[in-house]
């Protein structure tokens, strides 16, 4: 077994990493460029844990539907116009990767992630507030429904149990707040938390484990002899490690071709605003399904978020992209107005999403004790302990619980 692990980045990929890793006898080191109070994009997301979503980003419709709203500034979904090569090659392969077959494909294999990952958060043995009461997929228009509908049957022919509801059976599920839908899909085995608990949850048993955290510390190189890495270099000097793994988000790209790789990933800016004191308070974590948002409430907050905007490693706030989320949300939750958002600040967060809307898992042909963990967009956090398990299995050399072949780190090289 390797005695000593370097990870590079403290999101929660890494930090989930580093604790299967550190349980499992391992010397872990975590390097990460931010300060260690930080509020990257594992904590202001949606906090949603959601085997509902085993669709990839990547399906037959969506280049069509990507195309008709990036002309609206309001709208979910936004490419900024520019000159980049990196970007016109993620859009190739996301085209190539938007077929039925491609999907029909990675269904099952992203059910398997999301079901392991579920599993994992049950048996953490850590107190971070996980909330087991399902999600609602709200809808409200009846041609949406139909459409769920649909996916709610893969979703059951999966093994994944949706109900669809009707608008009074909506309103049962959650009764303290009033929803303005025609119908809902009611996933039980979807969960929530609040993202930053589940941080501080991880960081503290690490610090318990002996984990050490290089915090401020960039990563400048990497020394290597033969197919292996001897040494990360950086900012602070040089950390040696039997075994690498890259989990560093948007970043991992621009590492990765320092060694050779290609990982094609783009960042996806995504905006929540939180309500500190809300008019109601639902149960449940909801996703607006035409308007794309993610509900959820936390700890007596209530968490709104949405929006995929692509536009380079810029993580400034978009105003336009704000105020698309706070004129649709009370089209779904009557009792709520727009203004009720005025003095809340928008936290914004920088997604890595890869081109066919699967996460890059696995070991690298090019590295013999190098594996990637990265790519997962917006379902980072949802799949960060299954990720964790199956990193820390490649690397004690066990076969992982999951197939990874539609994961490989090398198959855009």
């Amino acid at each position: 077994m390797p005695t000593h692990v370097t990870i590079l980045g403290a999101g929660v990929i890494g930090l989930s990493t580093a604790l299967y890793c550190a349980r499992r006898g391992m010397q872990v080191t975590i390097i990460d460029r931010s300060p260690a109070q930080r509020d990257g994009c594992s904590f202001g997301n949606a906090g949603m844990i959601v085997p509902s979503h085993f669709i990839p980003l990547a399906a037959p419709g969506m280049v069509s539907l990507g195309l008709k709203w990036m002309w609206n500034p309001e709208s979910p979904f936004y490419i900024k116009p520019r000159l980049d090569t990196d970007l016109l090659t993620w859009g190739l392969h996301f085209w190539k990767a938007a077929t039925k077959d491609r999907v029909s494909a990675a269904a099952p294999i992203l059910r398997d992630l999301s079901l392991l990952s579920r599993q994992c958060f049950e048996d953490i043995g850590l107190d971070f507030g996980l909330v087991k009461n399902g999600l609602l997929m709200l809808c409200k228009q009846q041609h949406t429904l139909e459409e769920e509908a649909r996916m709610a049957a893969q979703a059951n022919a999966l093994g994944i149990p949706a109900q669809v509801l009707d608008s009074k059976a909506t309103a049962a599920l959650d009764p303290g707040v009033t929803m303005d839908v025609c119908g809902s899909i009611y996933f039980p085995k979807d969960c929530h938390l609040p993202p930053a608990r589940f941080i501080a949850a991880l960081e503290a048993e690490l610090q318990r484990l002996g984990v050490q955290f290089l915090w401020n510390t960039e990563i400048t190189g990497f020394k290597t002899e033969g197919g292996s890495l001897k040494a990360v270099e950086t900012s602070q000097g040089q950390v040696a490690g039997h075994e690498v793994v890259l989990c560093s988000g948007v970043w991992s790209s621009g590492l990765s071709q320092d060694l050779g790789l290609k990982l094609p990933m783009q960042a996806g800016k995504g905006y929540t605003l939180t309500l500190p004191s809300p008019r109601q308070l639902p149960e449940l974590c909801t996703i607006c399904t035409e308007a794309r948002l993610a509900v959820t409430p936390m700890d007596g907050a209530l968490r709104v978020g949405g929006t995929m905007e692509m536009a380079g490693i810029d993580e400034t706030i978009t105003h336009r992209r704000v105020r698309g989320i706070t004129r649709a949300f009370p089209l779904y939750f009557p009792a709520f107005e727009e203004n009720d958002f005025a003095e809340v600040k928008p936290w914004s967060g920088l997604r890595p999403v890869s081109p066919d809307g699967m996460p890059y898992i696995g070991r690298t042909r090019r590295w013999k004790n190098l594996t990637i963990a990265t790519g997962h967009a917006m379902m980072g956090l949802s799949l960060a302990p299954a990720t964790g398990k199956i990193v820390s299995d490649l690397i004690v050399g066990e076969k992982p619980p999951v197939a990874l072949h539609l994961m490989s780190p090398d198959r855009f090289s």
